[in-house]
């Protein structure tokens, strides 16, 4: 044989020696790293330098249900996956991305756990009671512990992507809980105090009314709630903030308290706004006739509003022409009046009003005429004719009138 042929055949020796060092040996239970292939709904093939590609079922590609294997892995891809199964006359082998995912998982949710950290995952079902998402191992998140608020339906949340942290840890029991509300609630500590350090009493910024309640309007300030209590929401009384308010409302308020110890913020939205004071004098002038609503009744007259957060008096004098007792006598609370204002003073907050001006005097009666009692007819019936020739009576305007000189002056005369 020549040396040419020689070198031949140990060239073709040497390349089939090198195929057959590249054909990796597997067997049940092998760690194997490989690239995707091809993705199929219910399988994805790996390439794994082997005599032929494994395939990973649907099942074996995550530790959540998955509708289509297109939702965790691409052609392209890398990864790592175990042999669960293998049969190479029937050229079969079945590869677990799970089992490899689950491995690794609890040594690093372990340590997420015990350093408290923030991480991502995405939604990958909606479940009873929750949702889950695959962080190598199930993680369920249960509804309560999704957002700060109450979500009463999840289904738009598959595909999002959240931030949470690992509230619960049991291996033993392949139980990992998660808790994205734990996230938003230290944010949301963090930027409240943030918030009220920066915030000053008395100052009017803009809010956003998130919730009413019976008492009060809760109004987001930068990212925290305050309380506008619902006798701050206007300056005329308010029966429910539903009633003036609605949920997304800008609104305009005013910082009335800041309490950084109890988290509280006061605010007002009332205060915000000019005062009906601040607006009485253009608005009202002596003279004006105006309509009112009775608000108070007391002793000594009437309060009647004749604007939102104006009150003005009526003295039980000014009530009505005729004499009354007490206001209660032509008056109720709730009633609608008309009244005149006799005098305005904004900076004493103070108007004085009357409702009798506002209606005309009723006419005065006639005064009776005095009957004469029978002595003084008889006393009339002396004429004055018959006075007139005395010397004794001296007759006035005033009436009759007789002096003592007068009644005995002749019988004093003659004793002399």
């Amino acid at each position: 044989m020549s040396e040419e042929i020689k070198d031949q055949q140990e060239v073709v020796e040497t390349a089939n020696q090198d195929e057959l060092d590249q054909i990796v040996s597997l067997k049940k239970g092998d760690t194997v790293k490989g690239t995707i292939v091809k993705v199929e709904d219910n399988q994805a093939y790996v390439s794994l330098g082997y005599k032929y590609d494994g395939i990973i079922p649907i099942r074996e590609l995550s530790s959540v249900h998955l509708d289509s294997a297109g939702e965790v892995v691409q052609v392209g891809q890398e990864v790592e996956a175990k042999v669960v199964s293998i049969n190479d006359e029937k050229e079969s082998l079945v590869l677990s991305k799970r089992a490899i995912d689950s491995e690794n998982a609890w040594d690093e949710l372990q340590a997420k756990f015990d350093s408290s950290e923030t991480f991502e995952v995405v939604v990958a079902d909606v479940v009873k009671g929750g949702i889950v998402a695959d962080v190598g191992v199930r993680g369920f998140i249960p509804a309560s512990m999704v957002e700060r608020h109450f979500v009463e339906d999840f289904s738009d949340y598959k595909g999002r992507t959240l931030r949470v942290k690992v509230k619960e840890l049991d291996r033993e029991n392949n139980k990992v809980i998660l808790s994205q509300k734990d996230v938003l609630e230290e944010e949301f500590e963090a930027n409240k105090h943030k918030v009220m350090a920066e915030l000053q009493e008395g100052s009017v910024i803009e809010g956003t009314v998130q919730r009413l309640t019976d008492f009060g309007a809760f109004v987001d300030v930068g990212g925290v709630d305050g309380l506008v209590h619902v006798s701050e929401i206007a300056w005329n009384h308010v029966n429910k903030p539903a009633d003036v308010l609605s949920e997304g409302d800008q609104v305009k308020v005013k910082v009335l308290k800041v309490d950084p110890e109890k988290g509280k913020i006061s605010l007002s939205i009332k205060a915000a706004a000019p005062g009906p004071w601040e607006t009485a004098a253009d608005q009202f002038k002596s003279g004006d006739i105006v309509s009112g609503q009775v608000k108070r009744l007391a002793p000594f007259g009437a309060f009647v509003e004749i604007a939102p957060g104006v009150e003005g008096l009526v003295h039980i004098s000014q009530i009505s022409h005729k004499h009354i007792g007490t206001p209660h006598e032509v008056l109720k609370e709730g009633q609608d009046v008309q009244v005149k204002i006799l005098e305005v003073n904004p900076s004493e907050k103070r108007v004085s009003l009357s409702i009798k001006e506002t209606e005309e005097a009723p006419a005065e009666s006639a005064k009776p005429e005095r009957t004469s009692s029978p002595n003084r007819e008889r006393r009339d019936s002396v004429k004055a004719e018959d006075l007139g020739n005395n010397p004794n009576v001296s007759l006035s305007n005033q009436g009759l009138s007789i002096t003592l000189g007068e009644r005995f002056g002749d019988k004093l005369s003659k004793l002399k």
